[in-house]
């Protein structure tokens, strides 16, 4: 009943291979599977088994699960070892829940393992051999793999390298690729990395010596490769070749080429390369790195490097910001956005990260604005498009005397146009679309992501979001009618906010109820809300975000109106006709700035000095793909500077995020960026100008974000809102009177999703999703051990077998977990285990500091009614502007398996995104758990 390999072979995959136990190679067969299967029935059920007609059909499905999931496992090897098909055959008994045959099957393989350990003579080293790239075969150099691996290891704690080694073994045989020799000890470190996270660095770093090979094969034409080590010395000679081959391959722009390139080279810090964990790297490898025909030729110091000085490009002393740049982003003190990593340095440097639009109400209008955005995303751009101009369903059309379709089929042509750019099979485009909740076609914009009714009015691939003015939700909380217009007959309601569109507002009330107005529609408020907060639960959209604040406390509602967000809804700039907004992204990683102590203040200070400079020059040396986009950043020179490990820097500081102590850091940690953001756009203007808009903006009147509270409180007397402040902040607006500012914006939160993972922290201000799981993004599953949860556990003797199996079971949570201490469970309590007020409270406290807003998050373990109109009220009453994915807890796929070292494929949590219908489904745009957006990354 066991699966062996000395059954009779029908090759059926062809191309893959089994590796037997003493070494040998046979095709893969996955007949053999279902025979096993069939066997393994009948031991345990006789004759029952074989009567039932469904055994057929059980075997077929459990077998195609079974090869599916070797597929998926094969990588850049084609091989299996014949433990791993039988660990796969196990985890599907189990997983199909027939348990009784998987038991046996479990206890079949020990009996036959004790066996084989019972008749084993020790074995003589096998004579193995590697196949090269031309087809040759060479002897396996022993010597080299020992030292890879051991080099891998040194200077971490809990790690053995004669474990990867033996682990390594088990995938070698003789014949081995080059490339699946590079990647076995890479999977034997990747299968310990549940039971030890320095793992994770240690499988990075033999990730790194498979990059090297293959870089500096690809640059000196002949086989070549070179250890860490070796490297230090190496990498300069390495660069120039580097460069040379890539201005060659029309890949990096031939401006670097004149750059000193020694002086560069000479600056680069190859012991950077071993900051790096599993997961960052190989997103890097697979997404970032420059390649000819797949074959990478760029190494990380090169990378950072090539970023660095595309972003100096402008500078008077070039190789000197260059180095500087360089220094802040390889030290993952700040990491640029995904479109600036892919992009600078290369021959279209599209740099900038997201871009608004305002679609008008014309058909060339619209139609532009859906070319608009095929350019945009071109680039890898996340849009947000404001709807609201476009008249609604009924709404009379003077040039045919017909009768409008309304908006939203033209939003199925914008979605159909985000799925056919996708960026050469990158990602597919990235579109949040916005209305404004009085639009007559409001209630079929709620519908969009349903996935029942007329196909045809459905957008399913793109966002979309709620522009909520305070007026509804003043309605809302006094039970009051609502009216619904179309914008044709309102058109002055789509640039007015505060007192003055309540006050239009309610004229048009007035003229609806005289008859003058012929399209238009009154509900309940309340009834709009509740069927608001109905769609966010069943689609995950569309998200809320808030117009009054947005637009009050803008610091450029001089010159013009802010008609929605982003993507990922923490930008908030103007948009018109002849103006598209444009944000360029970066994130300070809090937790690089953090020690027990608490706040790095002069580290955080010459980050963020630093990080300014690099997101003004985006603006300059940016490639804009339509004409309003480099009109209004020319004009406005707007950059959000967010962070990002802020649950990192909690655990560091001993802070559990449900907590006082938790908003209050929340508050000084934003209010230090905002303070040295606001500072580093000063002197930037007093080097370089001031942005051509300032005039007539906030900042022209000293009014900084913590002023601009004060807006907001007097349009809304009842906003509840904290003003403490910690910093000098009346010298500062001296400065910012008199001198002038660099940015019309500074400060958004983006999600980090991407960077973050390349920096190894938490992500941008989330709390932890799970303390082990298995992420799954484009670059494979990846297993996520919580390192510092870890730390913790064995100093107090709690890290064990147990422990690991523990968490399995409880989906990552200490909180059932009886022998965890109750301080420990605090600290380390995932987002489902803390209340939702505590993640508005801490925004709101951010919010106060910051000119734009940020990507909120909000975690609901168990959605009600209730709880969703006490969620998003208590976040309008704080004062946010925006809101973004609203996720429940799902029954996640936990595999409570014995089955050890498989990376998280087998036997770790499955950190699936949540599931129901509260959260955004797993081909959503721009998820916290899913690349597919890297605009705000």
């Amino acid at each position: 009943m066991i699966l062996t390999s000395d059954a009779p072979v029908a090759d059926l995959e062809r191309g893959f291979q089994v590796i037997r136990r003493n070494g040998t190679v046979t095709p893969f067969d996955a007949s053999k599977i279902s025979v096993a299967l069939t066997k393994a029935f009948l031991a345990v059920e006789g004759n029952k088994a074989a009567a039932s007609r469904r055994l057929h059909d059980i075997v077929a499905g459990l077998t195609e699960e079974i090869v599916a999931s070797l597929m998926r496992r094969a990588d850049a090897g084609r091989s299996f070892h014949i433990e791993d098909i039988q660990d796969r055959v196990e985890l599907a008994l189990m997983r199909g829940e027939h348990q009784k045959v998987a038991r046996a099957y479990v206890l079949y393989r020990e009996e036959r393992a004790k066996e084989r350990a019972a008749v084993r003579t020790a074995p003589a080293a096998p004579a193995w051999h590697v196949r090269t790239a031309d087809g040759a075969l060479m002897p396996l150099d022993v010597a080299r793999l020992e030292a890879v691996v051991q080099e891998a290891t040194n200077g971490l704690d809990g790690v053995s390298s004669a474990t990867i080694l033996a682990e390594a073994r088990r995938n070698l045989y003789d014949g081995i690729t080059s490339d699946e020799l590079a990647l076995a000890p890479i999977l034997a470190a990747r299968s310990l990395v549940e039971n030890e996270p320095n793992y994770a660095r240690v499988s990075a770093r033999l990730l790194n010596d498979k990059l090297r090979r293959e870089a500096l094969t690809f640059l000196a034409g002949v086989p070549d490769q070179a250890t860490q080590a070796e490297m230090a010395v190496r990498y300069p000679d390495y660069f120039l070749a580097y460069v040379k081959t890539g201005i060659e391959a029309e890949q990096i722009d031939p401006e670097l080429g004149r750059f000193d390139l020694d002086r560069i080279a000479a600056a680069l810090k190859p012991e950077r390369d071993l900051k790096f964990d599993y997961l960052g790297l190989q997103i890097l490898y697979d997404r970032y790195f420059l390649h000819v025909q797949g074959v990478r030729y760029e190494l990380p110091q090169a990378f950072f490097m090539r970023v660095a000085m595309g972003l100096s490009l402008r500078e008077v002393d070039r190789e000197a910001r260059a180095i500087e740049f360089y220094d802040l982003i390889s030290s993952f003190d700040f990491m640029a956005s995904t479109p600036t990593l892919f992009n600078a340095g290369t021959l279209r440097p599209q740099l900038s990260s997201c871009f608004l639009t305002t679609v008008s109400d014309d058909l060339e209008g619209i139609f532009k604005a859906i070319k608009d955005n095929a350019l945009l995303a071109k680039y890898s751009g996340g849009l947000g498009n404001d709807w609201t101009r476009v008249r609604g369903l009924g709404a009379h059309i003077k040039g045919t005397n017909g009768k409008s379709q309304g908006v939203v089929p033209f939003l199925k042509v914008a979605n159909d146009t985000a799925i056919a750019v996708n960026q050469g099979g990158k990602r597919k485009g990235a579109v949040c679309a916005y209305l404004e909740t009085w639009h007559i076609d409001i209630e079929e914009f709620l519908d969009l992501r349903k996935n029942t009714g007329d196909d045809r009015r459905r957008t399913h691939d793109m966002n979309t979001a709620n522009w909520v003015p305070d007026l509804f939700m003043e309605r809302v909380e006094a039970n009051a009618p609502w009216t619904l217009f179309s914008p044709d007959e309102t058109p002055d309601l789509h640039d007015l906010y505060g007192p003055s569109f309540n006050a239009a507002y309610e004229a048009y009330e007035a003229k609806a109820a005289q008859g003058e107005i012929m399209v238009f529609r009154t509900v309940r408020a309340i009834d709009l809300w509740r069927r608001m907060l109905t769609m966010l639960f069943e689609t995950g959209h569309p998200w809320i975000a808030f117009k009054d604040p947005c637009n009050i406390r803008s610091p450029q509602r001089h010159a013009g109106v802010v008609h929605s967000s982003n993507l990922c809804t923490e930008i908030t700039l103007n948009t018109s006709g002849d103006e598209v907004a444009v944000c360029n992204l970066g994130s300070v990683n809090l937790a690089a700035h953090v020690t027990k102590d608490g706040l790095d203040h002069e580290r955080l200070a010459r980050t963020v000095k630093t990080a300014m400079r690099m997101l003004d020059n985006v603006v300059d040396i940016n490639f804009y793909t339509i004409p309003e986009a480099r009109r209004s950043n020319f004009r406005h020179r707007p950059v959000g500077l967010g962070i990002m490990g802020f649950q990192d820097a909690l655990h560091t500081l001993r802070i559990p995020y449900a907590s006082d102590e938790a908003v209050r850091f929340a508050d000084e940690s934003m209010e230090r960026v905002s303070y040295h953001a606001i500072s580093a756009s000063v002197d930037l203007a007093a080097e370089r100008g001031r942005y051509p808009s300032f005039d007539g903006s906030l900042w022209s009147q000293a009014i900084l974000p913590i002023d601009s509270l004060d807006l907001l409180a007097e349009a809304r007397p009842d906003v509840e809102l904290n003003r403490d402040a910690r910093l000098d902040w009346d010298s500062l607006r001296q400065r910012v009177g008199t001198v002038g500012m660099r940015n019309s914006n500074t400060m958004a939160i983006a999600p980090t999703a991407t960077i973050s993972n390349i920096c190894g922290v938490s992500q941008s201000i989330e709390p932890a999703y799970q303390n082990l799981f298995v992420k799954s993004n484009m670059s494979g599953d990846f297993t996520v051990v919580n390192e510092a949860l870890v730390r913790d556990l064995k100093t107090r003797g709690l890290w064990d077998e147990v422990m690991i199996s523990d968490l399995k079971y409880y989906d990552g949570s200490v909180g059932p977990i009886d022998r965890v201490p109750n301080d420990l469970k605090a600290l380390y309590a995932t987002a489902f285990e803390i209340d939702t007020a505590w993640l508005i409270e801490a925004a709101a406290r951010r919010q106060k500091w910051i000119d734009q807003a940020q990507s909120l998050n909000l975690y609901i373990a168990e959605p009600s009614g209730r709880k969703l109109d006490e969620t998003y009220r208590l976040a309008w009453r704080r004062g946010l502007k925006t809101t973004y994915y609203l996720r429940s807890r799902s029954a996640t796929h936990v595999e409570k398996s014995t089955l050890k070292g498989t990376d998280g494929r087998l036997n770790a949590v499955t950190a699936s995104a949540p599931s129901g219908s509260v959260h955004a489904p797993q081909d959503q745009t721009c998820s916290i758990d899913n690349p597919g957006c890297e605009a705000c990354q």
